[in-house]
């Protein structure tokens, strides 16, 4: 019974009334649901159904509907790659989830670092540090000239993204591990007073019918919060920097259902047009490193005041938390399971599976089989998102909600683990990314068509792309997830909001 008293826990912390949890159907034995020795599978199916069950509590506050979710930890666990699986035109898309540099490097103290180049700049940053050739081979050799926790040091202060490799015992004694205890997943907290939330009166055909959602934020996490939104019928605006690098591979599968856009933050003009959008959106999504909104006046309390009494959820997310000696710290899924001790972890049990239980020697890193933070994030963002929203109908204000990786790492740690011999001997690989897809994927899959852009009154439809993806793994009996259309580009929408139905 862990993987309903996880969701359970999570569904009683945030207020939400105990009984419509009987209306959550999941897997009796989600694991294991991959091939990992932690409860990925209850990770999964938990916070994506949250993240429904919350919709569909909103969808009935508004409408008086209620409505059965269901999710198979399988199907959740698929979803927690769907990055890896999309197709365009029957093609495997260009790209990776990571740069070639990226990944872990043996270190002077006979331990690993991991390193994280996706972006140009923390490339180029690594590379300087390091004073080496963009190769593997270079950068190699370079870390063998370095103390592992030094080099941590040395990244971190020059903004760069880069975490030793740590056990579970070494990350429980560091300040920062000691500042995230007890630390909740999702925290809710009401930030300002504000009338309470108008219920239509035509009621709404999905969840989040007339709900307007400002999303800033890149990679995975934020993206899937909001793609998740959007598919329970929010008018989902990404906003993103022409200055700022992207990363076209993630952004066609993470933007899918979602309208986008492109504004320059350091313009004048620009953060008057955010403004703009600010003064009619209900919900506030952002992650950007911490304190960098705040810098360009659209903290927290900038948003509240710019809504003018009227009620907003604002909501955040960063790798290691609010609180601790790392909370100002950039990071990323693959660095926070290296520096918390779930590649440790992980390792030490497959090495056990492969030699009958013994673990005598140093264990090289093995990272989950998926980005099971960022997506686990991402659900559990959108469940406080949802959750936050069910407030401003049944109380009013105007709600801040905060999700950490860290946060959702410790609690996703609190599953428990899996015997070994179990994890890895009867958990179930991911299946390879391929064309044509692999059948299990083929079988979960749905057709996407590339959306018209803005000012374009007529397309030929040969000329739209269209994709194939991984179908949302959550079934709501009365609202069917909206599949919609890819954006499949940045700029695609001028920055305004659809008229409300």
């Amino acid at each position: 019974m862990a993987h309903r008293n996880a969701g359970e826990a999570l569904w009683k912390l945030a207020g939400l009334p105990a009984g419509k949890l009987s209306r959550l159907n999941l897997s009796m034995n989600p694991d294991p649901a991959v091939d990992s020795s932690f409860r990925l599978g209850t990770a999964a199916q938990t916070s994506i159904g949250l993240s429904a069950l919350s919709a569909a509590y909103f969808h009935e506050l508004r409408t008086g509907v209620q409505q059965d979710v269901q999710v198979d930890a399988r199907r959740a666990v698929l979803e927690f790659k769907s990055e890896a699986y999309y197709t365009m035109d029957d093609q495997r898309p260009a790209g990776d989830l990571f740069d070639p540099l990226a990944g872990t490097y043996k270190t002077k103290d006979d331990n690993w670092v991991r390193i994280h180049t996706n972006f140009p700049h923390h490339r180029d940053g690594i590379l300087s540090v390091l004073q080496c050739p963009g190769t593997n081979d270079a950068v190699a050799s370079a870390l063998l000239d370095w103390d592992s926790f030094k080099f941590e040091e040395e990244a971190a202060r020059c903004g760069l993204v880069a975490t030793a490799y740590r056990a579970f015992d070494q990350w429980d004694s560091s300040p920062q591990g000691k500042a995230l205890e007890g630390a909740s997943p999702v925290v809710i907290r009401k930030v300002a007073e504000a009338p309470k939330r108008d219920v239509p009166t035509i009621p709404p055909s999905m969840p989040l019918d007339g709900v307007r959602v400002l999303d800033l934020t890149r990679v995975l996490a934020g993206p899937i919060c909001g793609r998740t939104l959007a598919g329970h019928g929010a008018d989902v605006l990404l906003v993103t920097s022409p200055k700022l690098p992207d990363l076209p591979f993630l952004d066609a599968d993470t933007s899918r259902g979602k309208r986008t856009t492109q504004l320059d933050l350091t313009s004048q003009d620009d953060r008057d047009k955010l403004t703009s959008l600010i003064k009619d959106t209900d919900v506030f999504l952002q992650a950007y490193r911490p304190g960098g909104l705040a810098e360009k006046g659209f903290d927290v309390d900038d948003i509240v005041r710019l809504k003018k009494g009227k009620g907003v959820v604002y909501a955040s997310l960063r790798a290691y938390g609010w609180e601790g000696p790392w909370k100002d710290r950039r990071g990323f899924d693959s660095l926070v399971q290296t520096a918390m001790g779930f590649n440790h972890a992980e390792a030490e049990a497959y090495l056990s599976f492969r030699n009958g239980g013994k673990v005598d020697m140093k264990v090289a890193p093995r990272a989950f089989p998926m980005q099971a933070l960022d997506h686990a994030a991402g659900y559990l963002l959108a469940f406080g998102i949802n959750a936050a929203l069910c407030k401003t109908v049944t109380e009013g204000g105007s709600w801040e909600v905060q999700v950490s990786l860290a946060a959702v790492g410790n609690w996703i740690r609190s599953l428990g683990r899996l015997d070994p011999q179990v994890a890895f001997g009867e958990g179930k690989p991911l299946p390879p990314r391929s064309v044509p897809q692999d059948q299990e994927i083929a079988a979960i899959a749905v057709e996407l068509n590339q959306s018209i852009a803005d000012g374009i009154q007529k397309i030929i439809p040969e000329g739209r792309k269209r994709m194939s993806a991984v179908r949302h793994s959550a079934k709501l009996s009365e609202t069917p997830v909206r599949v919609g259309e890819a954006s499949m580009r940045l700029n695609a929408n001028t920055p305004r909001w659809l008229d409300r139905i």
